[in-house]
């Protein structure tokens, strides 16, 4: 633990607005022979969660991942719970700036807000596109009950949607919503990994009943390797999303992405969401896509967020990244690091 320790680097860079509570995303950067990796957990998440996040970042550190089938992966474009015209603008900047051609918007807020947030986002993309080209996906992140995940949906539905995500929070509730929704239902707070092929199975069952899409995500779930054993025993078809990282966290998700030949859009748009990073010039996308690479920081970049952190959070991070180890990547990854040395 004392090498991982040491060569662990505090960040923090602010948000260009507010996304799900959180203005400044903070943790801490780990160099190793592999590369780059970010440990980043959202800060009310206990030690056994932590310890994947610490897992992701110590396999883009230290460990190896396959090799990926594309070298670029398609993206969605991110609408946060906006006015119906900041909704259009940036619906329309991602069409034109990056040829973002599927929107991710943000909902579980009033009715009529999301609607006219929806119907912003619908009438740029026809507007831009052609009508019906562009394609709408809404995550309303567990925030309905079963009676107004039903309501809105049936509204929403009116708009041509792709999916929607995570729109109970109980497992319960999610199967009861699918079994009259008109929209396709995607999870992705039900994934868990295990080493455990039976229990891998078990969840598969699960996700089955509950979901037509899966939303897999590197940092909560332990890595890529992780990952892949979870989506292999998924008889459903599946979305790589990231979890606010920076720069350098994102090239995790962008490479599971490549790795599993993606062709769907998938959540990889957020690098829009960050006033600061870790690069100096954060890649865009291009053509609705981002190029499958790893990522090391700018040094200047690094030190500047560096200097953001107080030493009282720098500390806590520290510690939270030794409560991490203890809960679980110490015994992961103790030997591998030890035979990099």
């Amino acid at each position: 633990m004392r090498r991982v320790l040491d060569a662990a680097v505090p960040f923090a860079v602010r948000l260009r607005r507010t996304f799900r509570g959180v203005d400044v995303r903070e943790g801490l950067l780990i160099k190793g022979p592999s590369g780059w990796g970010e440990f980043a957990p959202f800060d009310d998440y206990g030690d056994r969660a932590a310890a994947r996040w610490l897992d992701c970042a110590l396999e883009a550190a230290f460990g190896t991942w396959p090799a990926s089938r594309r070298s670029a992966v398609h993206v969605n474009a991110i609408v946060p719970a906006v006015s119906p015209g900041d909704a259009a603008l940036l619906t329309r900047q991602a069409i034109n700036d990056h040829g973002c051609s599927t929107i991710k918007v943000k909902v579980g807020g009033a009715l009529a807000d999301d609607e006219a947030r929806v119907a912003s986002v619908r009438d740029a993309l026809d507007t831009s596109l052609g009508r019906g080209f562009g394609r709408i996906r809404i995550d309303a992140n567990g925030a309905w009950d079963v009676a107004t995940a039903k309501a809105s949906l049936r509204r929403l539905a009116e708009y041509g949607l792709e999916y929607v995500e995570q729109p109970c929070r109980e497992v319960d509730q999610i199967i009861e919503v699918r079994g009259s929704c008109p929209v396709p239902i995607a999870v992705d707070e039900t994934l868990r990994t295990s080493d455990d092929a039976q229990a891998l199975a078990r969840q598969a069952e699960l996700i089955s009943r509950m979901a037509d899409i899966a939303i897999v995500k590197p940092a909560p779930l332990g890595g890529i390797d992780a990952c892949l054993r979870v989506v292999e025993a998924l008889p459903i078809p599946v979305v790589v999303s990231s979890s606010l990282d920076t720069s350098v966290g994102l090239a995790v998700a962008i490479n599971l992405a490549g790795i599993l030949g993606l062709e769907i859009a998938c959540g990889l748009g957020t690098g829009a969401l960050f006033e600061e990073d870790l690069v100096s010039s954060p890649e865009p996308p291009v053509d609705g896509m981002l190029t499958v690479r790893r990522v090391a920081p700018d040094l200047a970049a690094l030190l500047r967020a560096r200097d953001q952190v107080s030493d009282d959070r720098a500390a806590w991070w520290r510690l939270r990244l030794a409560a991490a180890w203890h809960a679980g990547s110490g015994h992961r990854w103790g030997e591998i690091i030890e035979a990099s040395t």
